[in-house]
């Protein structure tokens, strides 16, 4: 697929991509990693994610299922967008019909015609007309319901009910030990009843740093709200690797910095530290 148009002319792509953002936000993947477990490159995604190309459908799917969620309000909107990109959505005259209302309108010759032949139309003619005429009100149809379809799945994405049972996240993929190194919402820990602030601390104007464990998951991990380019945020326990989360882009800039998990049975000295691009690193101990 190549680009065909700025951003600002398709909105429905450019909500998809929005979406899509915020799932790969979601997974914690940099684009490096997004692109080793797919099959699409570091620059693919990057023109997905930004709007200046539409992504597969497939594309979709993979970071559907690596977000853990549930597909089908993507894909609905992915079909929408699909039909906006190609243009297909604003096609709502068939070529016979456009050309059947320039011979009747846009072409007449400037003398009338006074044969009797061409006064009163045929029944042949009559009926080319007439088919013409259903065939411009059936077009007109689709380009109606197509438009219709884009604002009512505009107004359900932008106004998103809460998750039914049905659509609840998945349990917990990992415990302890086995969630080390994974992040914790692509693994189901990240979980508002169950998490815990285990210590919470305001480093710099508008940086808070807080280290959350999961109860559920007994993993723990730091997270920073906003972050820059450039910017790492390392969580350490003593005999373990530590986990480190880095700025490395402006899409990772739209969203909170988090760390990968560490295991959380025994948090004894655990440290934080947060390496703005350029400042002093800011630690703290539990």
């Amino acid at each position: 697929m190549t680009d065909t148009a700025p951003p600002s002319a398709k909105p429905v792509c450019v909500r998809l991509a929005k979406e899509l953002r915020v799932l790969r936000t979601r997974t914690g993947l940099s684009m490096a990693t997004l692109a080793e477990r797919t099959k699409y490159s570091k620059s693919s995604w990057e023109r997905y994610l930004n709007g200046k190309q539409l992504a597969p459908r497939q594309a979709v799917e993979a970071l559907c299922t690596m977000a853990q969620e549930p597909p089908g309000r993507l894909l609905a909107l992915w079909e929408l967008a699909d039909l906006e990109w190609s243009g297909r959505a604003h096609r709502t005259v068939p070529p016979t019909a456009e050309r059947a209302a320039t011979s009747s309108h846009g072409n007449r010759p400037s003398d009338p015609r006074t044969s009797p032949d061409h006064a009163t139309p045929g029944p042949a003619r009559r009926g080319g007309i007439q088919r013409h005429r259903r065939a411009f009100a059936a077009a007109c149809m689709v380009g109606i319901t197509a438009a219709i379809g884009v604002a009512a799945l505009l107004r359900t994405t932008a106004e998103k009910p809460p998750q039914s049972a049905s659509s609840a996240p998945a349990a917990p993929g990992c415990h302890a030990r086995t969630c080390a190194g994974h992040q914790p919402t692509a693994m189901g820990c990240a979980m508002p009843s169950q998490e815990k602030i285990l210590r919470g601390q305001q480093i710099s104007p508008g940086v808070r740093l807080e280290v959350v464990y999961s109860t559920q998951c007994r993993a723990a991990w730091a997270v920073v709200g906003s972050a820059h380019v450039g910017d790492t945020l390392i969580v350490s326990v003593p005999g373990r690797a530590p986990q480190q989360a880095e700025v490395s882009d402006k899409y990772d800039a739209e969203g909170p910095l988090i760390t990968p998990m560490t295991d959380g049975s025994d948090l004894t000295g655990l440290q934080a530290c947060y390496k703005p691009a350029g400042g002093h690193n800011e630690c703290f101990l539990r």
